[in-house]
């Protein structure tokens, strides 16, 4: 080997030691500046942290309003689903005591395939609206009561 060559590969073994130094170099700078980056991005969150504790506690009595709203709901439904059960006892009671009355009245024909009880003081029938016999938009019923108030039909 000549000197010339020998100087040759020193240079080139020189200049890749360099090249690698300098890429180790750029590498590490590249990596401590993801970490810096990366500590901010951290601290960033953490400052976050109350916010979302704050919103979990909004959420969470949201939540709680909600139930107690539905609670109440319910208790209400059942207010309502027990006044009109009482209201369809009364109803049932006033038609049986109605019934019973146009049973004992001699003028009153009770048997009768159109029969249904009618208030004294009002002169109108009881309404049922299962009753398919009753015309509950005219108030009228067919052939329990003449117009003079005896029975039989009109």
């Amino acid at each position: 080997m000549t000197t010339a060559t020998i100087i040759t590969v020193i240079v080139i073994v020189v200049a890749i030691l360099l090249i690698g130094l300098i890429v180790s170099m750029v590498m590490k700078r590249n990596a401590e500046t993801r970490r810096a980056h990366a500590e901010q991005l951290r601290r960033e969150a953490a400052t976050q942290a109350p916010a979302i504790s704050d919103s979990q506690r909004q959420a969470e009595a949201a939540e709680a309003q909600a139930k107690l709203a539905r609670v109440e709901a319910e208790r209400a439904e059942r207010r309502a689903n027990e006044a009109q059960q009482g209201a369809r006892v009364d109803q049932a009671r006033q038609e049986d005591a109605l019934r019973e009355a146009d049973r004992i009245d001699p003028d009153v024909d009770h048997r009768s395939d159109t029969y249904t009880p009618t208030t004294p003081s009002m002169g109108s029938p009881v309404v049922d609206p299962a009753d398919p016999v009753h015309d509950a938009d005219a108030g009228t019923t067919e052939g329990a009561h003449r117009s003079d108030g005896s029975t039989g039909t009109v």
